[in-house]
């Protein structure tokens, strides 16, 4: 329903009927099966995916005679914080006198699964011997632990030896106007937990303890200010950044026996894990600290260069709204990372990202039918 009661194009009564489905993460409550009825309806095979506690579902149209085009995304959306603090309610999903479609998941991606299905059901209405396939893998895990969503999916489609030549991601990729950018890699995510030992005491006698807290800030502050790499032509430079500093006991006249650090790299393909690990333990072996490292791997770099996907994505965008597009490397890390390990070409294209995770997240209610004319003229470009 809409402030003004205006009729809605089917990709927003689709992107209402989402968002209004309150599948904070790892829930999905029904959205896939709103997706899977619609594309059965048009000819899709549904698998159905429940790994665990997450809903999954791959769904493939057309045959193995040519190339593959797989539209990815989640169903699951973010807490929405407190609720009083909404302008709407987050979960209503209405156009507001703005003309903005207001909700959890308007931007990040509800708006865009809406626009891929309605793409989609054009395309094969249009083109029902198309060529290749027209492949959907979607999960309820990509805003939570990501174990048993994509991740776990790609697994099984690499069992079986599933191919899987391009891939569009819906995540909200632009930034001031729908299709000005597309995310066409991802830099890699290495987190750590670092664990420093001292000697718990009293702070009036420091002579019988050792604070890792001093012990621990140099070589804090030479990581941080450690050159990393000089990024590339498609990646900016390895970044380092500590997010949590945890030490004490909560008194204020006790040496802490041991801190905690955890931090994380977001690095370019001209670093590779082993080497930023190995480069980690020399600063803090220099230092001479008793230590831990608890490394976690989230994701590896990947890049799609300019090829058949990119191209076609970027044709679509000028002839829908006339702009040139922007590949563009940055931003946090998406499933897109689990995908292009099956040797995808992958690209992130979706509507404007100013709100996303936000208190009244919001999207250009007109910017979702762009998306879906750019969709459905990708479609055009690479299987007609």
């Amino acid at each position: 329903m809409t402030a003004n009661a205006t009729p809605l194009s089917p990709t927003l009564e689709l992107a209402c009927e989402l968002i209004r489905r309150p599948s904070v993460t790892p829930l999905d409550e029904g959205c896939q099966e709103q997706m899977t009825r619609r594309l059965a309806a048009c000819g899709f095979t549904i698998e159905p995916m429940r790994i665990e506690e997450v809903d999954n579902f791959w769904a493939t149209h057309g045959s193995n005679d040519g190339p593959v085009l797989c539209f990815a995304g989640h169903t699951d959306v973010v807490p929405t914080g407190p609720v009083q603090s909404w302008q709407h309610q987050p979960f209503e999903a209405l156009i507001d006198e703005q003309g903005m479609l207001c909700g959890r998941g308007a931007a990040d991606m509800k708006g865009s699964l809406a626009s891929m299905i309605i793409a989609v059901e054009r395309f094969v209405a249009e083109y029902p011997n198309h060529k290749g396939r027209i492949a959907f893998l979607i999960t309820s895990d990509e805003e939570g632990p990501a174990h048993h969503g994509t991740k776990a999916v790609v697994e099984r489609l690499r069992e079986r030896n599933e191919r899987l030549d391009w891939c569009i991601v819906g995540e909200p990729s632009s930034t001031t106007l729908v299709g000005d950018v597309v995310k066409n890699g991802r830099r890699g995510s290495l987190g750590c937990t670092l664990t420093v030992r001292g000697k718990q005491g009293h702070v009036a006698y420091p002579h019988l303890a050792r604070n890792p807290i001093h012990l621990a800030t140099p070589a804090l502050a030479e990581l941080a200010a450690e050159h990393w790499d000089e990024g590339n032509a498609f990646f900016p430079p390895t970044s380092f950044q500590v997010s949590n500093l945890n030490a004490g006991t909560g008194a204020t006249n006790v040496i802490p026996g041991e801190l905690k650090a955890v931090f994380n790299f977001r690095f370019s393909t001209e670093s590779t894990v082993e080497g930023l690990q190995q480069r980690v333990d020399a600063i803090l072996g220099k230092h001479g600290l008793d230590y831990h490292l608890d490394w976690a791997l989230s994701g590896m770099p990947f890049l799609t260069e300019p090829g058949a996907l990119l191209d076609g994505v970027a044709a679509s965008i000028k002839t829908v709204t006339g702009r040139d597009t922007k590949p563009s490397t940055s931003g946090g890390t998406s499933d897109g990372r689990f995908i292009a390990t099956l040797g995808t070409q992958v690209v992130e294209l979706g509507p404007v990202n100013a709100t996303i995770h936000q208190i009244d997240e919001r999207v250009l209610a007109s910017d979702l039918d762009v998306l879906t004319e750019i969709y459905y003229q990708t479609l055009v470009n690479l299987l007609a």
